[in-house]
């Protein structure tokens, strides 16, 4: 999905990441993925200029995939998790949450970091899915 992001999106965002969850017999993954959507949401919102990003939400065997891309070469930075920081603590929940995750520059064609970025997680299921007939 290629998005605009407000204040607001990342409730419907979870809507939308949840919808699949269920349909993908994944559930149990509901909680960690939301919370780790809404953190990567929030730093598009609050850090890339235009607001811009691609969301992409991918079922793997043994789990769940999100990537968020934006145009902002500016990497976040993880917080030390100093109660009274500004900011940074985003990326530490979504490393509590999470079994996996990641920022990975995109090059802008000419070999630079230029291009943006690419936040990620991953979560494991527990249990093999459970696929619909």
């Amino acid at each position: 999905m290629s998005l605009t992001l407000g204040e607001h999106s990342a409730r419907h965002l979870r809507f939308i990441l949840r919808a699949y969850l269920g349909s993908w017999g994944m559930g149990e993954l509901r909680d960690s993925a939301e919370l780790a959507l809404t953190e990567l949401v929030t730093n598009v919102v609050r850090h890339v200029p235009d607001r811009h990003c691609e969301l992409l939400i991918l079922r793997r065997p043994q789990g769940l995939r999100v990537e968020i891309a934006d145009r902002c070469p500016r990497l976040p930075e993880e917080g030390d998790g100093e109660e009274l920081a500004e900011g940074g603590r985003g990326l530490l929940i979504v490393a509590a949450v999470t079994d996996r995750w990641g920022v990975d520059p995109r090059t802008d064609g000419a070999g630079g970091h230029g291009g943006g970025k690419t936040a990620w997680f991953e979560c494991d299921t527990k249990a093999p899915p459970e696929y619909p007939c």
